[in-house]
């Protein structure tokens, strides 16, 4: 009897799982399958992690109350999602790379320099994910007295950087099979600690905290959007070019923005009740995100609790190392996607063994991180979206691969922009725990909004203005550009071996 085949195997060959083959090109219409149902694995599998606990204590680190952080939490994780959403819809209008699919605003030449920037953040993510994972491993062995030096730590990095290169090289079909894996097993065993640590919250405790002012809660409400969505879109289509072109819209941005959303909201809500009960969790949280949860945990579910971190973690660092190895070949580098993603997970190796054997403190890197990179990427967001709102028509595949194309080699409209709205943008954004960063705020004196040490300074207002200049500016001055390319005839498919171009 012929067993049942999952809906992402392969079929006719026997095999069930192969190396994905394909990178920079367009999914023909043989290999386009599901339903954007689908679309809530991968998400819900990459989200479900339990750093989303830590994103409590991480909003309320800004000095604002309860009911401020859950507000900018709830707003922050929606918002940035649906934003993936809204992106994911060019995956299924064009069938190639988000960063491919980026050239019809940028040019195909000109679209390297985003495509870099989102390199740079996706091998970022997973470098911190994987090392998360790491210490949260080290943090598990310690406590039942298995160890947890050196050692430990060592062969934790391993198992966890092979989990997450094997994935990201052989690609989608075993991305997919193991986001359903990681949702099902994470889901349970996180639902099982919340049981077992709610006697630890104390409703008058965090009821007390006081609240904090506006600007204050508008930096919390950026750092959940820098840390959730914004950290995705750039990967948002990835996912979605998979599928048929005749799938609904509708179901794109909804089945990717629930399926995105509905872990962290949960998770941020128990996570904030969390922090708000005990300060000294709150601050150890700062330092170790994922092994401070032990502390409160009994010692019989330390090791199912490492399982759902480090799966946890790796299902966001799968999606991560294989988009980044997309972002690198769009970037320039003409390579096959499996060498792109294997590259891209020796670097990850070599972050995460600094971040655990030398690097400080967790917290004040992590939020430098995601501001500095959330600002161009908030930029490059805004011309995608505009440019995405502004097309009636399907993108034209082959010029997505041809310099001289109805897109353009290096179009001056959208670099300029966001390279502007970047300058802006970082010129409205500060973050003193990371020193090396201590350049940034230089508008905020001459704005009026108080200088580096002023009320606005931890506002980062950078993120939000940076992606509101690009859409605007995309949106009215990029409509004649957009009706001129849609006006030409279809061009013909690209040639074999150009799709790297």
């Amino acid at each position: 009897m012929t067993q049942p085949q999952h809906p992402y195997d392969h079929g006719g060959d026997g095999r069930q799982i192969q190396l994905e083959t394909h990178g920079l090109d367009v999914i023909g219409d043989a290999d386009r399958k599901g339903t954007p149902r689908t679309l809530f694995w991968p998400w819900f599998g990459a989200n479900v992690a339990v750093l989303g606990l830590s994103y409590g204590a991480f909003a309320l680190g800004f000095g604002i109350s309860f009911w401020q952080a859950l507000a900018a939490g709830v707003l922050g994780i929606l918002a940035s999602f649906l934003l993936c959403g809204l992106i994911a819809v060019a995956g299924k209008r064009g069938s190639a790379p988000t960063m491919v699919l980026s050239r019809a605003a940028y040019g195909v030449r000109g679209n390297r320099l985003p495509s870099a920037v989102s390199w740079i953040l996706t091998v970022g993510w997973e470098t911190a994910l994987a090392s998360l994972a790491t210490l949260a491993t080290a943090t598990v062995f310690s406590r039942l007295g298995w160890g947890g030096g050196t050692e430990t730590k060592a062969v934790a990095l391993l198992v966890v950087a092979a989990l997450t290169v094997v994935g990201g090289v052989m690609g989608f079909d075993l991305i997919m099979r193991i986001q359903t894996v990681i949702t099902v097993v994470t889901g349970v065993l996180t639902l099982v600690y919340v049981a077992l640590v709610a006697d630890h919250i104390h409703w008058s405790t965090v009821s007390a905290i006081p609240a904090g002012s506006p600007q204050q809660f508008i930096g919390a409400l950026v750092f959940m959007m820098t840390g959730f969505g914004l950290g995705w879109v750039n990967a948002a289509a990835d996912y979605s070019r998979y599928l048929p072109r005749g799938s609904s819209s509708r179901g794109v941005i909804g089945w990717t923005t629930f399926g995105a959303s509905a872990a962290p909201l949960l998770l941020l809500v128990f996570g904030l009740l969390l922090a708000g009960s005990s300060e000294r969790l709150s601050e150890a949280i700062a330092a170790d995100p994922i092994g401070a949860l032990t502390t409160i945990l009994p010692t019989w579910f330390l090791v199912p609790f490492a399982l759902v971190a480090v799966l946890g973690l790796v299902g966001g660092a799968v999606l991560d190392i294989y988009s980044s190895g997309l972002a690198l070949l769009s970037a320039g580098l003409r390579v096959p996607r499996y060498l792109a993603a294997l590259v891209d997970g020796m670097l990850m190796i070599a972050g995460s063994i600094y971040i655990v054997f030398f690097g400080g403190a967790f917290l004040g890197e992590f939020m430098g991180f995601l501001t500095t990179l959330g600002v161009p990427i908030g930029a490059w967001c805004g011309v995608m979206l505009a440019d995405l709102a502004l097309r009636h028509r399907d993108y034209d595949e082959g010029d997505l691969y041809r310099p001289d194309g109805r897109y353009g080699d290096v179009p001056a409209l959208p670099l300029v922009l966001t390279v502007g709205a970047t300058a802006i943008g970082w010129g409205l954004v500060t973050n003193t725990a990371a020193d090396r960063l201590s350049w940034q705020g230089y508008l905020l004196g001459p704005l009026g909004l108080g200088g580096r040490t002023g009320q606005w300074a931890y506002a980062n207002l950078g993120v939000l203005v940076a992606l509101a200049l690009t859409f605007l500016g995309t949106l009215l001055l990029g409509r004649r550009r957009v009706r001129a390319q849609e006006a030409l005839p279809p061009s013909p498919a690209p040639a074999p071996g150009t799709y790297g171009a």
